[in-house]
């Protein structure tokens, strides 16, 4: 949903936020104070009308210290005023309004995030729990430690405004978010993020991995594909230039050390080629990194092949080749001579990763990245071939 040309939000906001908070430029959404929200525009404390008595009880009780001849009546009037507001403010009614909402099952990404949106949900609900029992609404704005390198925390979901939307292919794109006064995003290799979008009044959320490089400084970069029936999709496809996108993280990760393995071998299908471009970047800065590196990218047709330059690039490095598999593609003859010797025409199978793996210069290690059939698929052959689950990685 949209208003005015920026994502509205609504329903449960893990770690701050609140049902109807806009997107802004300037500031994340916030949750409004608890007093405001328990007595809505009288600026969070629940008085009465003043009456005459009350009126003349002011003048009187800032004379009272110093004028003994003041009728304490309309002063015990006045005093009486904060309990009835502290009794209205710890009413039932207004604790069951700031009580957490329960996430619905497709805000749930479904990557395994740790912690997941229900177990904010669950850690939330005790500090409601635990702040009702006290009748300390002071315990629900504890402050959340942050990250001092980014704005990115994996609890609450913070507002990135976008600068740049490159179309790939027919339904893939290639969106640039800006970072505050040359900041980092804080991600390791292979770690993901999640992003937070509401479609007809659902909200949903998916877990997309950065392809920027690492150390990259004011900016980071997400190749999404969209889907024609896909909730996430359609909110998506309406993103342009200027527009803010709540996103949360990071989340898992391959625990990448420089010369640990002697060759890795990249399973890739499709936009799984994300979480893979940042290790390759990763091993060609560095100089004294001399892991070998084989990358398998499998795709429909060659005009699918994404960021063809980058990967162009990366393979001009002595440790680095690349082969394509293109299982929509007719004949090799459709493509640049460049090319042509490294691509495959069909469907990856057991028989060409095994004829690949014995062309690497050293043991390989393995990491797939794609669809859920892809990596399974990808799994069932690796064992097939010999490979235990210690020789290889799934993202």
């Amino acid at each position: 949903m949209r208003e005015g040309g920026r994502p509205v939000w609504g329903g449960y906001l893990p770690g701050g936020g609140s049902a109807g908070c806009r997107g802004s430029r300037a500031a994340p959404c916030r949750r409004a104070s608890p007093g405001r929200a328990a007595s809505g525009a009288s600026g969070g404390r629940a008085t009465r009308a003043p009456t005459r008595e009350t009126r003349r009880a002011w003048p009187a009780r800032a004379r009272s210290t110093s004028s003994p001849g003041t009728s304490p009546r309309p002063a015990r009037a006045a005093a009486r005023a904060p309990a009835a507001a502290s009794m209205v403010e710890d009413s039932e009614d207004v604790w069951l309004s700031l009580k957490p909402i329960e996430p619905l099952p497709s805000q749930c990404c479904g990557s395994g995030c740790k912690p997941c949106i229900f177990d904010i949900y669950q850690k939330e609900l005790e500090q409601w729990e635990e702040a009702k029992a006290k009748k300390d609404r002071s315990l629900l704005t504890r402050k959340k430690q942050q990250s001092t390198n980014s704005e990115l925390t994996p609890e609450t979901f913070m507002p990135f405004i976008i600068c740049s939307v490159d179309q790939l292919s027919e339904d893939t794109y290639q969106y640039t978010f800006e970072l505050p006064e040359n900041s980092r995003l804080g991600l390791s290799l292979g770690q993901h993020v999640v992003l937070r979008g509401l479609v007809n009044g659902l909200e949903v959320q998916r877990a997309y991995t950065p392809i920027s490089p690492v150390n990259a400084e004011g900016y980071f970069e997400v190749l999404i594909k969209c889907y024609g029936a896909g909730l996430m999709s359609q909110y998506i496809k309406s993103w342009k230039e200027g527009d803010v996108v709540f996103w949360r993280g990071p989340f898992g990760g391959f625990p990448y050390v420089a010369n640990k393995y002697g060759e890795l071998f990249l399973l890739a299908s499709g936009t799984g080629l994300a979480p893979m471009l940042p290790i390759l970047k990763y091993i060609t800065d560095n100089e004294d990194d001399e892991t070998f590196v084989t990358l398998v990218g499998c795709f429909r047709t060659f005009e699918n092949i994404y960021l063809k330059s980058r990967l162009q690039e990366q393979s001009q490095f002595w440790n680095i080749r690349t082969f394509y598999v293109l299982s929509q593609e007719h004949s090799l003859e459709n493509l640049p001579w460049s090319f042509r010797e490294k691509t495959h025409i069909g469907r990856i199978n057991e028989d060409l990763i095994k004829s690949m793996m014995k062309t690497c210069r050293r043991q390989p290690f393995v990491l797939i990245c794609g669809s859920v059939t892809f990596s399974e698929d990808m799994e069932k052959y690796l064992k097939a071939i010999g490979l235990g689950e210690e020789s290889y990685f799934i993202f």
